[in-house]
């Protein structure tokens, strides 16, 4: 027999298509794959160079917390970018971010806790929150707004006994908003008087445009000890394979729990530590360029978007996703349409329908992300291709 959670975990909808975008590649058409994370930008050499010389002669288990190269790298670079007082000892290497998320859900909340999480959100929230036997509470916000936090009574309205935490992703994925300094300071203070752990998922950290600010919520002093992020190397480094992760907190009690929970999974991967030390020791030899060129690919689908007849779309502000509202009922029918029905000149596109990362039913069901992570000539032959689909789907008999 099956057990619940296994019954209940929520598929990815961002990979959930993916036997579709399968079989349009078996039948030889070419998928532009818009619907997920996954950079074509090239991972520095100077992050392989590390991986390429190790010479162990046995790769052994590591530190179940990371190894001190890799955690001091990470405290140099958010004191030196960020003005924080981060010791090596705050650092929690993890597998991946996702794996930052689940320790933190573990070590502090109890099955039939709740969390609020502004919603859209990124959907592996949801998985995550199922294995912690957590209740997700979604805090609405709307594409109309740039999916901007509402009024801080709005968020406190759903705020209970059983409330234990805030989770905040800022640049946001699937959105690509980015929290203003007045937004960051009412979660703070929403946390501080509810008595709240503030979870902040900063793997996009870098990723802001138009001049606008990098920030943590580390840089709270005052409210330390009851704040902790979750990152990773995958998109800043664009090594989403490495699965290098890493949580960073002040609360010494929450670190040694965490810490439990990594000696039950024994070690992070070894090799990928010493890439990643090298990513963070290096970052300002690459890591400007490759924001610089998300904003251009951000300008290109901004501009090819508003073209469209009928589409919604407010510009990104960071990360490397944007979610439009389409001129169709339901977004997930046609995403699939357009990799079953529809080809041009051999080719198509995928999006990740949204309604998968809203808690909320029916929330999102016309809209998609759209994740602008290819070059600037694909980009534009994808939009291209989605107009092309749009206008088929709708005169589709």
């Amino acid at each position: 027999m099956i057990s619940e959670k296994g019954k209940t975990i929520p598929q990815s909808p961002i990979r959930m298509l993916i036997p579709y975008a399968d079989e349009a590649k078996a039948r030889g058409i070419h998928v532009y794959h818009l619907n997920i994370g996954q950079p074509d930008i090239k991972t520095p050499d100077l992050i392989f160079n590390p991986i390429r010389r190790f010479e162990q002669e046995v790769l052994s288990y590591g530190p179940s917390q990371g190894t001190p190269m890799l955690r001091e790298a990470i405290a140099q670079y958010l004191n030196e970018d960020y003005s924080l007082n981060i010791e090596t000892g705050d650092v929690f290497i993890t597998t991946g971010g996702s794996e930052a998320i689940l320790f933190l859900m573990l070590s502090i909340l109890n099955p039939g806790d709740d969390i609020l999480i502004p919603e859209p959100f990124y959907a592996n929230y949801n998985s995550i929150a199922c294995i912690a036997g957590v209740n997700i509470v979604p805090i609405t916000t709307s594409v109309e707004d740039g999916f901007h936090l509402p009024p801080k009574e709005k968020i406190e309205s759903v705020v209970t006994d059983k409330t234990k935490a805030m989770l905040i992703c800022t640049p946001n994925n699937p959105t690509g908003t980015v929290l203003r300094r007045d937004e960051m300071d009412m979660v703070v203070d929403i946390a501080e008087k509810n008595d709240l752990w503030l979870f902040a998922d900063e793997v996009y950290r870098e990723f802001v445009f138009d001049g606008g600010e990098c920030s943590s919520f580390l840089s709270y002093e005052s409210s330390q000890e009851r704040i902790a992020i979750a990152d990773s190397i995958s998109k800043r480094f664009s090594c989403c394979g490495a699965r290098i992760g890493f949580i960073v907190t002040k609360n010494k009690e929450l670190y040694r729990t965490i810490w439990k929970f990594g000696m039950a999974r024994l070690c992070p991967p070894t090799i990928e530590q010493y890439g990643a030390s090298a990513g963070f020791n290096h970052r300002h030899e690459f890591l400007k360029d490759m924001i610089k060129e998300y904003e251009h690919r951000r300008n290109v689908v901004y501009e090819e978007i508003q073209a469209l007849e009928g589409v919604f779309i407010l510009k990104s502000e960071g990360a490397f996703y944007t979610v439009v509202k389409l001129p169709v009922e339901d977004s997930e029918e046609f995403v699939r349409w357009m990799l079953t029905d529809f080809e041009k000149d051999r080719k198509t596109v995928m999006l990740a329908p949204v309604a998968g990362f809203y808690r909320t039913p029916g929330k999102g069901k016309d809209e998609a992300r759209i994740a602008f992570v290819l070059k600037e000539d694909d980009l534009r032959d994808a939009m291209d291709i989605l107009k092309e689909g749009l206008h088929a789907f709708k005169n589709k008999t």
